[in-house]
């Protein structure tokens, strides 16, 4: 939503102190249009993978919705203490039929919210198999934990870096178009000063909204992206720190309640809130 308004008002403080001084047709320039953000959208193909090209769609989508709520980290540590209760009153293994089909899981199918993260589920749930398979040392597993959220953070961010260079590229790319517009206006110099005015103008226009591009949209659009994939990020760390809780023998509130440190305070649930919602906890 802030996005969303963040572009507005850049679009309204633009044009808010422009307009009274200057006409708007002047502006609207097809031309410019197409070969900056033309040349643009090349140079993301030419740089980066299909996969790429879907994610950045997909993460701009997500970072319109913003991150993670308060009450999906609620959720979260609720389903944690569910699994982890089955775990100590009927041993590890009785989670395997969980883990195996979660999304017909009785007991993961009491929590929506977190179903709805499939790639978190399938996180929690490849854990969860390992102490399945007889999985004990609680450091090793840490270690691998550890590496494969690294690796996850490096192909998520691989987008915001890669809009990120588009939005470096556009102003160059607006220079470019400008130059264009001032060999077509050489071309016309024996024309009166009135008609090289609206050449020029044109030209300069396309420097003008290789800037606005850069530093009003694409640069924020990928700042805002980065920082919503880095908040998303602790319902991993969330998981991870209850996963070595409980491997490690605390009770299954002690667990959740490693977790629930892990979080900043403007997402972390108090431990009143989180105590209140474990005494409702579903069960499989």
């Amino acid at each position: 939503m802030f996005l969303i308004i963040g572009y507005v008002i850049v679009i309204g403080a633009v044009l808010g102190g422009y307009l009274p001084h200057g006409e708007f047709g002047v502006l609207v320039q097809p031309l410019e249009v197409l070969i900056i953000f033309g040349a643009a959208f090349g140079t993301f193909l030419i740089a980066n993978p299909l996969s790429i090209l879907k994610k950045s769609i997909a993460y701009t989508i997500r970072a319109l919705k913003g991150p993670k709520k308060k009450a999906a980290y609620l959720e979260l540590l609720i389903c944690l203490y569910a699994v982890f209760r089955l775990a100590k009153s009927k041993g590890d293994l009785a989670l395997e039929s969980h883990v195996e089909n979660p999304e017909s899981s009785s007991l993961f199918g009491n929590f929506p919210g977190v179903m709805h993260d499939h790639h978190a589920v399938e996180f929690l749930c490849d854990y969860l198999r390992l102490l399945t398979l007889g999985t004990t040392n609680a450091y090793e597993l840490e270690a691998v934990i550890d590496q494969e959220l690294e690796v996850h953070h490096e192909e998520e961010h691989m987008v915001p870096d890669a809009i990120q260079t588009v939005g470096d590229a556009l102003p160059g790319l607006g220079i470019v178009a400008a130059v264009l517009g001032v060999i077509v206006t050489m071309g016309s110099v024996t024309e009166p000063p009135e008609v090289l005015g609206g050449l020029i103008g044109a030209a300069l226009v396309g420097t003008f909204l290789g800037i606005l591009a850069s530093y009003g949209f694409v640069g924020p659009t990928s700042a805002i992206i980065k920082k919503t994939l880095d908040q998303d990020a602790k319902f991993y760390s969330c998981m991870k720190a209850a996963l070595i809780g409980h491997m490690q023998g605390y009770a299954p509130q002690v667990s959740v309640e490693f977790a629930r440190k892990t979080l900043p305070h403007d997402i972390r649930p108090s431990f009143k809130e989180l105590d209140d919602a474990l005494q409702n906890a579903p069960t499989a």
